[in-house]
This record gives structure tokens, C-alpha cells and sequence, in this order.
């Protein structure tokens, strides 16, 4: 067999693979997984098709009969790849690889047959082995798609010197490897406990005492989110690190995939999963799994550019310290954002959220916006090289060489992502993780080099801070949480693009299209001062979705921001009569203030209760689950407090 019909056996051997799985699946949502009783691998009336045989024993036989043609395509296959072991060991030992984890398929589904986890069974046995049979099945098309791609001529893989590349790859395996287990699990819950309305399904899986495998399916889309955003970080991060065609090629089918998957995902739950729409929706994640493992491994393949490898140092500038490590997070940006998220935290619990939350979400926040300032210096370094203010950032020095950067980067974010989620909820580490991809694939990689929108669009991250904070406490996200994410967007631009006035020539010289550069001054200070309206009524609004009813609360919120718009607006006015840098300077540091008092009476206002008492019958949440109350009312995100501006309503 010459080696291209060898690479057409192997795309035809997955393909068959990916619908034998599809058939399986399909065995489970019509209930036919009893077809053959308890018998393995015999079935009721023999192996092969009879008129007699029941639909179930049919649908259960085809499947067995698929799975046995699929076991011997892929042991053809390690047969055929042994006689090229020589010239493309990794070929080799991927079949073989596939041929042990094809075996491991089939002693799942004797197990699942003979322990009688099929059809209408609920335990919890069942849905553990359901997991391993779905990261099972994932290795197995895994394998038999890098035998398929090698053999197609994509270069083998060189893992020596590949640094935090190869661990972010490792950590996205890992997460669509949870993301697909758990789809597999909620989808059986689906099956086995179905519901007539979406609302129906929502309030099932926020009671405590339904069966776990309803409430499980709150759990899926998070997760599903959450590994979505980080595969947008890494495909757009080393996409950019890897000058490589099939690496940039690869990229869009997995964000394009992905993209798909999440449509089709919110349709499932709308039609209340209907088998047509399961099946599509298990070949559209095998698609995505397919696409990611070839597109890693085109990543670290061998003859791949790696850009983050630049010249060493020309001076010896010693060993980095933890000072050098600290300059990474860049520590005085991150100073206000943490604040918002704080003091979001705070007005979410109407008081004090409790210290231990607290901790984590200042921590984790910090961590979470450190690993996206780090990954930003990487990227930027040639910026910050032609720029007098930053050229002597330890990556541009290479103190801290780029792998390093990146290895730091990446355990800040992962243990962001851990602390949120244990000390808080999954949707707070979901929102910390979306913050720092938004701020590096958008912001830096797409828009920043581009266009002069950059901030106005990029500027989106660094409004996630408040929702951080607010869904930390709530485990939801309402409308007034919303509005302060809407606040920071709007008040982004009049305080960068005050700064980029004082910085414009360092931006021209590094090529940056900032909006002074692009468009000259007086065009950025008439955007400024749109801006700087736009901000005065939307940080009124809050006003209006105050819940509190009694004089003295909501007012204390009103007139405060009335003050700091009027100070605001008239900055902008000076700015505007005035163009130098002493105008920019006072609007940019007042503007920073502006923020911050602005978030801290926010905060002290929805911490007084309206009349100056609390009701006696005060019942608080930590962290999103209820510990107490009257009623026994136990849905998360759900909190009891009278006349506070928890949630943005009354109780």
C-alpha cells in the first residue's frame, strides 16, 4: 500500500470510528442499550439480524456489528503502519495507541451490557463509566486523527523546547476532555429525566433534592464556556507564537467549530434536547476534538517557527527576582481594576461578604489580570522595546526570557481559575478566565496594532472586574451588575485615551494606531468629550434600578455621582479649550478617582438598609449557595436581605 492510499485508509478508519460512536449514542438516547439483555457478546437470537429481533435488539446489534468492523479497521491499520515503523515511528505508535484504547471501548460497552448500566438505568455507576467511556472514545479518534494527519505530511512532533506551549496545549486536552465528559453525563440526565419546559429544567437542577444527574445540567454550560474562552486564548496566543500556515489554518476551524457548538448547545436546551439535535451535537464536539488535537500538535510539530524565541540579552542584567515577576502583572494597573471588583463584592452582599471570599477574589482576581498583563508584555515586547516608557520591561530586556513569562502567566491563570471556582463559583472563575482572554486575543492580538477602536472595544476587559466581583457573592449576574460593567466601558475611553495624549509620540514611534496618532488631537478630545457625556448618564442609571425606598440611600449614590460628572465634564471642557499635557494629566488621574469613589459609595450605598434597620428575618448566601432561612429556600444566587441592594430587587 503506497503511503498515500495509507493516508486515505486513515481519514476512512476515523470517519468510520466518529459514526460507530454516533451509533452508539444513539443506542443510548432511544433506550436501546438492553436490545441483547445482559448478554455479551451474543444477543438475543444470535450475532446476526433476524425478522424477529425487536427494534432495540436491532438498533443494539448494528451497533455491536459497526464496533467489530471498526476494531478491525483499526487494527488493519496498526498492521499496515507497523512495515512504515521505521520512517514514521509516531504513525506506529499512535495505531497502536488507538488499537489499545479500541479494545478498552469494547470492554466499556461489555461492562455497561453485563452490569446492566443501559437503557432507563439511573445509578451513579452509570454515569461514572459513561465519563470514562466518552475521554475514552476521545483518545481513540484522537489517535487515529494525528495517524491520518502524519501520514497526510504534517511533521512529526518536537517536544524539547516547546515550554509553557506544550503545557497550555496539555491543559486544553484536559479541559474538553471534562467539557465532553460532562456533556455525555448531562445528556444522559436529559434522556433520563426529561422536562416539558426550559424554565422546568432550570428549577430541577436548582433543587438540591432532585437526582444528581439533573442537577448536573447547570454545571455543562458553564463548563462549556469556560473551556471555550480558553481555547480562544491559546489558539489566538500560539497561533500568533507559531509562524505556520496549517497552525493559522487550524485555528479557525477550532474557533469556528467551537463557535458552532455553543449555538447549537443554547438550541439543544431551548428544543429540550431532542435525539436529532444530541447526535449533531456529539459530532460537532468530535469535530472540535479532532481539530484541536491536530492543531496542538501542528503547534509543536517539527521545521514551526517559534516566535517568543528572540536573542538573549546583550548585558548581563543578573537573575530575575520577584520584583521582576511582579513587574509582569504590571501592579498599578491592576490596583483600580481590583478595586471595582471589591467593592462589586460588597454591594452584591449589601456589607461584608466574609473574609475567606473575600480573600479569594482578591487573590484570584489579581492573579487572573496578572497572567493577562504577562502574556501581554510577551506579545508586545517588540512595542515595548521603541517605546521610552516601557523598554525596560524584563521581557524586552529578556531578564525574564518569553517562556518563562508564559509558564508564569499560565499558573497565575490556572490557579486563578482553581481559587475562584473552590472558593467561590464556577461562573466567577468562567468570568475572571473571560476577562484575561478578552483582554489578550481582542484587545492585544486583534485590535490593538489595527485599529484606533482598540480601546474602545478592548476596553470591554477591563469591565469584567465588577461582574467578577458581583457573581462571586450571587452566582448570577442581574441587570445592575450590568450596568457597572457598562459604566467602566464607556469610562474607558476618556481615561486612556487621555493618557495617549501624553504618550502619542512614543505610540507613533512604535506604529500603534492610537486614536491621537491616527486622527490628531483635536479629534481625540471631541471623542473624549462624547465619551465623557455618555459616562455621566450611564453611571446615573444605577439610580433608577435602586431598590431602596426610604430618603438618604439612593441619593447618597445620586449625588455623589452628580459631583464627580460635573468634575468630569468640566475636565473635558478644559481639555478641550486647552490641548496639552498638564490638561491630560489632571483628566487622567481625576478619572481614576472618578472610578474609584464612584464604586465605593456604590458599595457603601447598597450596604445601608433602607429606614436604617435589617429585618430580624435576615437571611445572607455565601458565595452563591443559601446557609439558612425560614423559608428553606435553597436556589443558588437566591439572597434574603430586607431592603438591601442585593440582586437589584426587595424581598
Amino acid at each position: 500500500m503506497r503511503l498515500d492510499r495509507l493516508a486515505k485508509f486513515a481519514w476512512f478508519v476515523l470517519g468510520w470510528t466518529v459514526l460507530t460512536i454516533i451509533w452508539g449514542a444513539f443506542v443510548r438516547l432511544s433506550f436501546s442499550g438492553d436490545g441483547c439483555g445482559n448478554n455479551w457478546p451474543s444477543c438475543t437470537g444470535g450475532l446476526f439480524f433476524s425478522a424477529s429481533d425487536a427494534l432495540p435488539t436491532l438498533i443494539e446489534k448494528g451497533h455491536r456489528h459497526s464496533s467489530a468492523i471498526a476494531g478491525f479497521l483499526v487494527l488493519g491499520l496498526a498492521v499496515f503502519s507497523f512495515f512504515r515503523r521505521k520512517s514514521m515511528p509516531s504513525v506506529f505508535t499512535a495505531s497502536i495507541v488507538a488499537l489499545v484504547f479500541v479494545i478498552a471501548e469494547v470492554l466499556i460497552g461489555a461492562s455497561l451490557v453485563k452490569f446492566g448500566w443501559v437503557a432507563h438505568d439511573t445509578s451513579s455507576e452509570r454515569a461514572v463509566v459513561l465519563g470514562f467511556h466518552l475521554a475514552n472514545t476521545f483518545v481513540l479518534i484522537g489517535s487515529l486523527a494525528l495517524c491520518a494527519a502524519w501520514l497526510s505530511g504534517m511533521a512529526r512532533p518536537q517536544w524539547k523546547g516547546q515550554g509553557a506551549a506544550g503545557w497550555a496545549l496539555a491543559f486544553g486536552i484536559i479541559g474538553l476532555l471534562m467539557l465532553g465528559v460532562s456533556g455525555a453525563i448531562t445528556s444522559l440526565g436529559d434522556k433520563l429525566f426529561p422536562v416539558g419546559t426550559t424554565s422546568e429544567a432550570i428549577e430541577g437542577a436548582l433543587n438540591s433534592s432532585s437526582h444528581f444527574l439533573v442537577r448536573l445540567r447547570v454545571l455543562h454550560p458553564l463548563i462549556a464556556v469556560s473551556v471555550g474562552v480558553y481555547l480562544v486564548l491559546i489558539t489566538g496566543l500560539l497561533t500568533h507564537l507559531r509562524k505556520n500556515a496549517l497552525v493559522s489554518e487550524l485555528s479557525k476551524w477550532v474557533a469556528g467549530l467551537f463557535a458552532a457548538q455553543i449555538l447549537l448547545g443554547l438550541l439543544n436546551k431551548f428544543m429540550l434536547g431532542p435525539t436529532s439535535l444530541s447526535l449533531i451535537h456529539l459530532l460537532v464536539a468530535d469535530a472540535i476534538w479532532v481539530a484541536f488535537v491536530i492543531w496542538g500538535f501542528a503547534c509543536v510539530a517539527e521545521g514551526v517557527e517559534k516566535a517568543e524565541q528572540v536573542a538573549p540579552p546583550t548585558a548581563d542584567l543578573g537573575r530575575a527576582t520577584y520584583k521582576d515577576y511582579l513587574i509582569l502583572t504590571k501592579p498599578r494597573v491592576i490596583s483600580l481594576l481590583l478595586f471595582t471588583t471589591l467593592t462589586a463584592l460588597f454591594a452584591a452582599a449589601g456589607g461584608k461578604p466574609g473574609f475567606v471570599l473575600f480573600f479569594a477574589v482578591a487573590v484570584g482576581g489579581y492573579m487572573a489580570a496578572g497572567a493577562a498583563n504577562a502574556i501581554n508584555m510577551v506579545i508586545d515586547r517588540d512595542i515595548d522595546a521603541s517605546m521610552k516608557r516601557t523598554a525596560s520591561r524584563p521581557t524586552v530586556t529578556q531578564k525574564i526570557p518569553s517562556g518563562h513569562a508564559l509558564y508564569f502567566a499560565f499558573s497565575l491563570a490556572l490557579m486563578s481559575f482553581a481559587l475562584l471556582w473552590g472558593a467561590a463559583n464556577l461562573l466567577t472563575a468562567m468570568l475572571a478566565l473571560a476577562g484575561l482572554a478578552f483582554y489578550v486575543v481582542v484587545y492585544t492580538l486583534m485590535l490593538k496594532r489595527r485599529t484606533w477602536h482598540n480601546i474602545v472595544i478592548g476596553g470591554a476587559a477591563g469591565a469584567f472586574p465588577p461582574l467578577v466581583g458581583w457573581a462571586a457573592f450571587t452566582n448570577e449576574l442581574t441587570p445592575l451588575a450590568w450596568m457597572l460593567f457598562a459604566i467602566i466601558f464607556v469610562w474607558t475611553p476618556v481615561h486612556f485615551w487621555a493618557l495617549a495624549l501624553m504618550i502619542k509620540d512614543d505610540y507613533a514611534k512604535a506604529n500603534v494606531p492610537m486614536l491621537p496618532v491616527v486622527h490628531g488631537e483635536r479629534a481625540t478630545v471631541i471623542q473624549i468629550a462624547i465619551y465623557g457625556v455618555v459616562t455621566a448618564i450611564i453611571s446615573i442609571l444605577p439610580v433608577f434600578m435602586h431598590p431602596a425606598k426610604g430618603p438618604g440611600v439612593a441619593q447618597l449614590y445620586l449625588w455623589t455621582a452628580v459631583v464627580l460628572n460635573v468634575i468630569l465634564l468640566v475636565r473635558c471642557v478644559q481639555l478641550y479649550i486647552t490641548i496639552d499635557r498638564p490638561h491630560a494629566l489632571k483628566l487622567y488621574k481625576f478619572s481614576m478617582l472618578y472610578l474609584a469613589i464612584l464604586f465605593l459609595i456604590f458599595a457603601i450605598d447598597c450596604a445601608i438598609p433602607s429606614g436604617g434597620s435589617v429585618s430580624s428575618t435576615q437571611t445572607t448566601v455565601r458565595h452563591g449557595r443559601l446557609l439558612g432561612g425560614s423559608d428553606g429556600d435553597i436556589r443558588p444566587g437566591f439572597v434574603m436581605k430586607s431592603k438591601e441592594c442585593v440582586n437589584g430587587s426587595v424581598i
